[in-house]
């Protein structure tokens, strides 16, 4: 089983955050994500088991940001149950109200993960097909993470989301092979400045 200290790391300054509300804290979300889905590339989908269980906490925006639309920065980590690829970064994330209790929030961020990079193993052996068969070779220790989610708000300071992401290197903070990762799952929030 490969360790997972930089995901419980930064969720485990993540979560001592959390009661910090009147510091800057706007909400925390927790959730449950499918790992290594199938979306448009599915060759190297599936080949990674176990959910991955996803804490974020969002701070208020900065006035410096608001040329940008006012995007909220986040820290996240996001921890595999079955011991493969854990995550943790930070980002920015915009909300969009498009109806009443409705809103789409997507963003931008940055991770580093504890999955493989390179296949260890000679090309062409029989351990390297065996590896590429079940580890998502991602290229590079640094990845981009993009997301979307669709927020449901709640009476209260509750929300609910169904929350994609994808993890990348998109070739420009990395080279080499760029399988990526693909996640789809239910996030609970709770808003410090909810009504």
């Amino acid at each position: 089983m490969r360790g997972s200290l930089a995901g419980i790391a930064v969720f485990g300054a993540a979560a001592a955050m959390a009661p910090a509300a009147h510091a800057g804290v706007d909400e925390i979300h927790i959730g449950v994500m499918a790992h290594n889905i199938c979306v448009l590339d599915c060759k190297n989908a599936d080949k990674e088991d176990g959910p991955n269980v996803e804490f974020q906490v969002s701070f208020d925006s900065p006035s410096f940001l608001h040329w940008a639309g006012s995007p909220q920065p986040y820290i996240m980590a996001s921890v595999n149950t079955a011991g493969n690829t854990s995550f943790g970064g930070v980002g920015l994330e915009w909300r969009w109200d498009f109806a009443e209790g409705w809103a789409l929030e997507p963003g931008v961020g940055y991770v580093i993960h504890d999955g493989a990079e390179e296949n260890p193993f000679p090309g062409g052996s029989p351990e390297a097909a065996a590896f590429a068969a079940e580890n998502l070779l991602l290229g590079s220790e640094d990845l981009f993470r993009t997301s979307i989610g669709l927020t449901r708000d709640f009476e209260g300071p509750w929300e609910a989301q169904l929350f994609f992401e994808h993890l990348s290197h998109g070739q420009i903070i990395g080279d080499g092979h760029n399988q990526g990762v693909d996640q789809l799952g239910i996030r609970f929030g709770y808003q410090f400045n909810g009504d």
